[in-house]
């Protein structure tokens, strides 16, 4: 239990594709208590919202004014997204997007979420808080698997 771990811990909870399901294990299996470390987690991972949603918007402007293949490429894009994913969010709204991040699986986490929010032009507000809400229920997944897995352990392996 020293300061590396739980740097690492932190780090891996905010990198897009680990998240949750990288940091809460990770710092567990070095020592680190559920309890304390979990919530630890969460709210890094929880503060990725917000500073990509304003990241995306000022590179956004950035690329936008400076780039001429970019427009082409990311009016085709949204075009294409929208298409494809508007009828699903128009059909679940933010609940869905709460349960897109809430899933403890790779590329569905606060990064995508907020990014698919962005993309499809959703209030700022209400992405925020329906990403919150998916980080903490898979920051509760994640961390019941954790124990889950701790606890099954003791049941099919005969400790000598």
């Amino acid at each position: 239990m020293d300061a590396k771990h739980l740097l690492i811990s932190i780090l891996l909870s905010i990198l897009p594709i680990s998240e949750l399901r990288g940091g809460i294990p990770y710092a567990f299996f070095n020592g680190f208590n559920l309890a304390y470390l979990a919530p630890l987690c969460i709210f890094f991972n929880a503060l990725v919202a917000p500073i990509c949603y304003t990241f995306l918007a000022t590179f956004h402007k950035i690329f936008y004014a400076h780039w001429p293949w970019y427009i082409s490429f990311f009016d085709h894009f949204i075009a294409k997204a929208q298409h494809k994913i508007a009828p699903k969010v128009e059909k679940y709204g933010y609940w869905g997007i709460m349960l897109f991040v809430a899933i403890p699986l790779p590329v569905t986490g606060a990064w995508t979420g907020t990014l698919g929010s962005w993309i499809l032009g959703l209030d700022k507000r209400k992405t925020m808080m329906a990403v919150f809400g998916g980080v903490i229920v898979s920051g509760l997944i994640v961390t019941s698997l954790v124990a889950l897995g701790v606890g099954l352990d003791s049941v099919f392996i005969k400790k000598i």
